[in-house]
């Protein structure tokens, strides 16, 4: 992962995009910012956001906390049928996401969105 794929994928899909992302993961914030931009813009379904959201919370999920925020919007507004939005919730929030929802929803709007789009009559 030391070696930065320089090439920007100009006209890119979802999928180089994704890709772009995790092979210059050591890039600049910029460049993430970038590449976080390029996957939201492509994205037609909330595939490569979900799973680019997941990518940068397991890498460093305090360090990624804006890009993931962004990507988990993103996913929100286009997973209409909610195919990603599930497994984002114990891969963002870790597997014992359901000991903490009420404090969760309280403190982050994308966790309290997905939660009810997942789980429409859970506890919140």
């Amino acid at each position: 992962m030391d070696n930065l794929d320089t090439t920007f994928p100009s006209g890119a899909d979802g999928l180089s995009s994704y890709e772009y992302l995790v092979n210059n993961i050591n890039a600049s914030a910029e460049e993430i910012n970038r590449a976080v931009n390029q996957i939201i813009t492509v994205d037609k379904s909330g595939q490569f956001s979900a799973s680019a959201a997941r990518f940068l919370a397991a890498i460093d999920h305090e360090n990624f906390a804006s890009q993931i925020d962004l990507l988990l919007k993103a996913t929100i507004e286009k997973d209409r049928d909610q195919v990603y939005l599930s497994d984002l919730l114990s891969a963002v929030w870790g597997p014992d996401y359901t000991m903490h929802a009420d404090e969760l929803r309280d403190k982050d709007d994308n966790f309290r969105r997905i939660y009810k789009r997942v789980h429409p009559s859970g506890i919140i």
